[in-house]
This record gives structure tokens, sequence and C-alpha cells, in this order.
């Protein structure tokens, strides 16, 4: 999959406390976001002399952080690890430091400082995220993998307590070959945030956790929706139908049956536990779909982040081929599908040139895609398991044919009068009722679960 293009522009000699580096300046064609590269060294991992190094680079991939790098601040880890990592290049004579401007997690400073303010009336650092409409990590790793491309390092031992870190590197094509351990300094002022890092997303920290109710992000049983992934597990296991994917239909609504407060602006409905779920559910499909319209106004990543777990492939219903290059979804590390029934030569050649998989299929009488031949042709592409997450249409697409396998709604304790998930004008026929069904409770939500089943149409 092609990543987008980053270049450096000039570098220049710093010197300090650590020793003298480099500081490499980087720009790139997807969010013309300035990055960084601290460098010190002969950091290139080609052959020497006809003998490769034996070690990678000593690496560490660090996020901007105001607060922490500059400031000092107490509330997080950052700027220590910076500190660090500075230290032990030097002491090691050679290595890199990816610096990319992802303040916040990728939320940027000012919803970091709002976040902080969540944080001071009770929340961790996760939950203020979702409270505030982001993920609990917004950051991307794609940079990084092509700063250190640049820079010749192909092997590296990577300077982190965080697995994604090392994860996405990987998936990027990096070759991790050890990950070095930055133990925090735990303190009153950090040691909530830290524990929260370990119990919710995945830290390695050599520390105990301690008063933090929420369980460790796993898929499993120690979940509060461990009953919910096991009916869904119990369908998919039973799915015999090789010619098309199992397909969970799976969106959030308030009591009045809205999906978002009015057409194209994105309404965050599902509590933090809920959400938690929801990523547990994509980490159980091969795929995950959603329509356009989605896209366009949500510009969402569709990755698996809360959770362990890999993240599905992302697919897209897109008949206008009216897809954005520069949507989260085009870096998505399993490679995006973009399933249509229109043709645009110029359109086609630069998607697939971006690193889209183009399934061109054939239309209904009404226009839209044919979704039956959409299924059978993810089946083609080794795809079981498809989660449908929206918008309207495609929900009501998808009811219209049939073609739902598996139900699973989180209805939120608020009214929005705004856009329904099924829509009126469908025929009463398509509409199922739901089998087997199972409610839970998440915080403030109710999950409602189940298996569609149709009435037969009269004769």
């Amino acid at each position: 999959m092609n990543r987008p293009t980053i270049t450096r522009t000039t570098c220049a000699r710093i010197p300090t406390e650590f020793g003298e580096f480099k500081l490499c300046h980087y720009v790139n064609d997807h969010d013309h976001k300035e990055h960084l590269a601290v460098v010190m060294g002969d950091v290139s991992s080609a052959e020497t002399a006809g003998k490769r190094a034996e070690n990678g680079v000593l690496v560490r991939v660090h996020s901007e952080c105001f607060t922490g790098d500059v400031l000092g601040s107490r509330r997080c880890d950052c700027g220590e690890q910076l500190a660090r990592a500075m230290a032990l290049i030097a002491a090691e004579g050679r290595g890199v430091i990816v610096y990319l401007r992802q303040e916040g997690r990728g939320i940027g400073l000012e919803n970091k400082l709002r976040a902080y303010n969540l944080q001071d009336q009770g929340y961790d650092t996760v939950d203020a995220n979702l409270m505030l409409g982001h993920q609990a990590d917004e950051r991307e790793y794609w940079a990084a993998a092509g700063i250190l491309e640049d820079l010749g390092v192909t092997r590296v031992r990577l300077l982190t307590n965080n697995p994604a870190k090392i994860e996405h590197l990987r998936a990027l094509g990096m070759d991790v070959q050890a990950r070095v351990p930055i133990e925090p300094t735990v303190h009153a002022d950090n040691a909530g945030y830290l524990e929260t890092k370990v119990a919710r997303m995945r830290h390695m920290l050599g520390m105990p956790v301690s008063g933090v109710e929420t369980p460790a992000p796993v898929a499993g049983t120690a979940a509060p929706y461990a009953s919910v992934l096991q009916g869904l597990r119990t369908r998919l296991a039973h799915h015999a139908d090789t010619r098309r994917p199992f397909v969970t239909l799976s969106y959030a609504q308030s009591l009045d049956g809205s999906i978002a407060a009015q057409p194209g602006a994105p309404t965050r409905l599902s509590g933090p536990a809920a959400m938690a779920m929801t990523h547990a559910l994509r980490a159980e499909h091969d795929a995950i779909l959603v329509g356009i319209g989605t896209v366009l106004a949500d510009n969402p990543r569709l990755t698996v982040r809360l959770v362990d777990g890999a993240s599905p492939r992302p697919v897209v219903l897109d008949s206008k081929l009216r897809m954005p290059p520069d949507s989260h979804l085009m870096t998505h590390p399993a490679g995006v599908v973009i399933a249509t029934n229109g043709h645009d030569g110029t359109r086609d050649r630069h998607l697939l040139g971006l690193g889209a998989t183009l399934l061109q299929l054939p239309s209904t009488t009404a226009g839209q895609i044919d979704l039956h031949a959409l299924l059978g042709s993810l089946a083609e592409l080794g795809i079981h398991s498809v989660m449908v997450e929206g918008g309207a249409a495609v929900i009501n697409s998808f009811l219209r044919e049939q073609l739902v396998d598996y139900v699973l709604v989180t209805v939120a304790p608020v009214f929005l009068g705004g856009v329904h998930a099924v829509n009126a004008a469908v025929a009463a026929p398509s509409f199922p009722r739901l089998a087997d069904v199972h409610t839970n409770t998440l915080g403030d939500d109710i999950i409602i679960s189940g298996v569609p089943t149709w009435a037969a149409v009269p004769a």
C-alpha cells in the first residue's frame, strides 16, 4: 500500500547537553504537518564494507508534547521519556528520535487542555478524550516510517512502552527487532495517568495498577461486554456459507432512533464502555463497512484502538468515487476497499495509485451498488465477516436486501429528533424482527442484540 510522500527539506547541527545531534525537517503531501528527526551518528542500515550492522538502530518515535517537553509538566511522562531517549542514544553513539507533530495523542493542544480539565474532574485520560468526541489515541505512524526510510534505517530497536507503536511500524514494513523500555518516575501527579495507560492502553510499565476499576483492554472474558462478544462469536462459528461473509449490523442511536442530530454532522452517542465494546466488535470481524457519506462527514479511521485486537479492513460504498485522497482510510494499515458501480478512469488510477483496492460492481434496477455482488467479491478477497456501521442509507440497504445475519444496537439515553437509522420509506417486509434477543447495560447505554428474522411476503 502506498503511503503519503514525506520529504526532507533541510538539516542543521544542534549541540545539546547530551551531545551533538543533527535536526532534520520534513514536510508531507497528506496533512502538511511538519515533522522532525533528531539524529546522532551514522544510522543507515545499509551494508558497510560488505557487513551489515548486527543490531538495529536505537529509535524513539516521540509525539509532540508541549506541556511535558517544553514546560516540564508532571502530568505525563513525555518530557522524561524524551530526555531519557536522548541520553541513551548519546551513550550508544548513534540513533534517531522521530518527533511527530501529534500533540495530545493526536487531538491537538486545545483539546488536550480541555481533556486535562476533565481529568481534574475525575475522568481518566481515555474517557476525557472520548467525552470530547475523539478517540483515545488518534496518532498515526506512517510519517515515522517514511522518515526512517529516508534516513536509511530499516532495522530498529524501539524505545517505547507502547505496543501499538511496534504493531503499527511493523505493519508499515519496519523491522522492529526489539523493544527497549523507558521506565518513568511515578509520583502523585502522574500515577493515575500511568495506571490508565497500563490498564486501558496496553502500555508495558513495571508498576502495579491499583484503584483502576476499568478492566484491561482485552476482547475476552474479563471485559464487561464479554457476553455480547460471546453471542456474536457463537454465530460466527456456525456461519457455513462460503459464498458470502457473515454480516453484523451495529450502530448507536438515541431513544427516538436517531443516529445523528442532522445530516452530515457526526454525533457521538455511545459512552466510553459501549465505545470500547464497539472496538472489540470490530476486532472480531475481517472487514468494516460504511458508506461514502460517513467518510465525508466523519473522516473516520475505523481502527481498533481501545482494546487489544487487529483492525478490520475498511470497505467503503462509493458509487460516484467521491473518496477523498487525503482521508484517514487511505492510509489505513489494512488497505481500504472501495466498492463502486461508477467509472472514472482518472479517479480510478489515482485511488489505485494511493493503494486502494477498487471493486467495480453491477448496479441494481434502482441504480445502487448490488450488495449481493459486493459480498461475493469480498468473499473472493478472503473476507469472511463484515461489520456494517452505517450510515442510514447503508443500514437501510442491507435491511432491504435481507443481508444481515446479526444485529447489535447501542441505545443512548438521549433524544435527538435527528436522522433516523431506519427510513419509513422502506417497505415494511424489509424490516426484521429480532429473535434470540439479549439486552445488556454498559454504563448508561443499553445494548440490544439478536438474530434478524423477516416475515414472509404474502403471496
